[in-house]
């Protein structure tokens, strides 16, 4: 029927959207190895937890409080940006000491937290969605055709993106009793590196051009 075809294809539209490489995925991956496949699950369920609430924003056409994110969208990405740097920062100093990781790994609801406010500063993942909604033809004339559609497309977006970081945390977890503490220690290195990396290019963006 056309609702289940709605429901697929927005499952398939929240895998694609989580499924590209950024800082998220490498705090993830990092969190997955240095506490476990829970806690890599749990920073993919606050990304999906954003990720739901951009694509209900695109899908219901709730045109008022997209323009208010995108009028406050500076402001949003400076505090997501340093967030960011804040998180590499701590990464990159981390100790693969077993009692602190089991200690953070306790901190579930930070995890949870962390991902979902990192996520969420990123107003342009509005226009993400509803352009890819538009392009796959479950919205027309910017929403979509129904309420029950709508939340059809909300379900599907966030069941997709959880279960891609169901898929990556479980598969990274297979590789966790590989590493030694010495690896680790280049884990989060490397990782705090990166996500540094990708907080400066978001802190650069913000500077107005000469």
């Amino acid at each position: 029927t056309d609702l289940v075809q709605v429901l697929v294809s927005s499952l398939l539209i929240g895998i694609s959207v989580a499924a590209p490489v950024g800082p998220i995925g490498v705090l993830t991956i990092r969190r997955t190895l240095a506490h476990g496949r829970l806690a890599g699950l749990i920073t993919g369920l606050g990304v999906a937890t954003a990720d739901a609430f951009y694509s209900a924003i695109a899908a219901f056409g709730l045109t008022l409080l997209a323009d208010f994110l995108f009028s406050i969208q500076t402001p949003i990405r400076l505090v997501g940006g340093l967030f960011l740097l804040y998180l590499g920062i701590r990464t990159l100093l981390s100790a693969p000491a077993d009692h602190a990781a089991q200690a953070e790994g306790r901190n579930l609801v930070g995890m949870y937290t962390s991902a979902l406010a990192l996520t969420a500063t990123n107003p342009m993942t509005i226009l993400a969605f509803a352009g890819i909604f538009v392009g796959s033809g479950l919205m027309i004339d910017g929403s979509a055709a129904s309420s029950v559609e709508s939340v059809l497309i909300v379900i599907g977006v966030f069941s997709g993106s959880l279960l891609w970081w169901l898929f990556l945390s479980s598969g990274v977890s297979l590789l966790r009793e590989r590493f030694t503490p010495a690896m680790m220690r280049w884990v989060n290195r490397i990782s705090g590196g990166i996500i540094i990396a990708f907080a400066l290019v978001t802190l650069y963006g913000l500077i107005p051009p000469a």
